[in-house]
């Protein structure tokens, strides 16, 4: 593993977790009143094209990082329309 692999690693393990505290807050309060429908709508389509590219490239870090970050984002949007 060379250093730019660990770099990536790093990067997705971070931006990944950004979105915990958005989820649990969420989670716990069942309030979404505040968050912006369409920038999560815009911002999971751009994860999923980021998770086709990953898998294009073969990068590991990219595939692990925008499918778990495109779970969290689209769980926010389900929440987002059911307390609609």
């Amino acid at each position: 593993m060379d250093v730019y692999e660990i770099i990536g690693f790093l990067a997705a393990i971070l931006t990944t977790i950004s979105f915990l505290p958005q989820v649990i807050k969420i989670y716990k309060s069942k309030e979404t009143k505040s968050i912006s429908l369409t920038m999560y709508v815009v911002f999971s389509l751009g994860i999923l094209m980021w998770l086709i590219y990953g898998i294009h490239l073969k990068s590991l870090p990219m595939i692990i990082a925008n499918a778990i970050t495109l779970i969290l984002t689209v769980y926010i949007l389900f929440m987002k329309m059911k307390h609609k």
